[in-house]
């Protein structure tokens, strides 16, 4: 697979200090720049940037998708990691009790793309998914 460039997301919070805690505490992300109302973050190798709003609500219910028999939540953003580096995220948020939207399994069993994923919700209701393939190859695959 090619070398690709990182990707740029910013999304609106209302809880600077609490979303900053968990992208860098839960998620393990690295600081970057910061002001009074923003952080950057290092996402696995992109760059997130959370942007306090004042009044933004991302409490209505969540749309979804049927997928390999689960409802996937729409919009979600994430990245695809490392099979070991998924593994790992996976353990720790179990062992912290994270509240699962679709706990970690593995989805296309047997078939092109199978993958390891699963999707939470951070502090302001963004759907997140990881996943991980053993064969990145298989990322694009029909």
């Amino acid at each position: 697979m090619n070398s690709i460039t990182p990707f740029h997301l910013a999304i609106p919070v209302v809880d600077l200090k609490k979303c900053r805690a968990f992208y860098r505490d839960v998620l393990g992300c690295k600081e970057g720049r910061s002001d009074k109302h923003w952080v950057d973050f290092d996402f696995f190798g992109h760059q997130l940037v959370i942007h306090q709003k004042d009044g933004f609500s991302n409490h209505e219910k969540p749309i979804s998708n049927p997928v390999d028999g689960h409802d996937v939540p729409i919009p979600h953003f994430g990245v695809v990691l490392e099979w070991s580096v998924w593994q790992e995220l996976s353990k720790k948020l179990k062992q912290i009790n994270t509240d699962f939207i679709i706990e970690p399994y593995i989805r296309f069993k047997g078939l092109p793309g199978e993958q390891a994923t699963m999707f939470f919700l951070d502090p302001e209701n963004n759907a997140l998914e990881f996943k991980a393939f053993k064969d990145i190859n298989q990322l694009f695959a029909k």
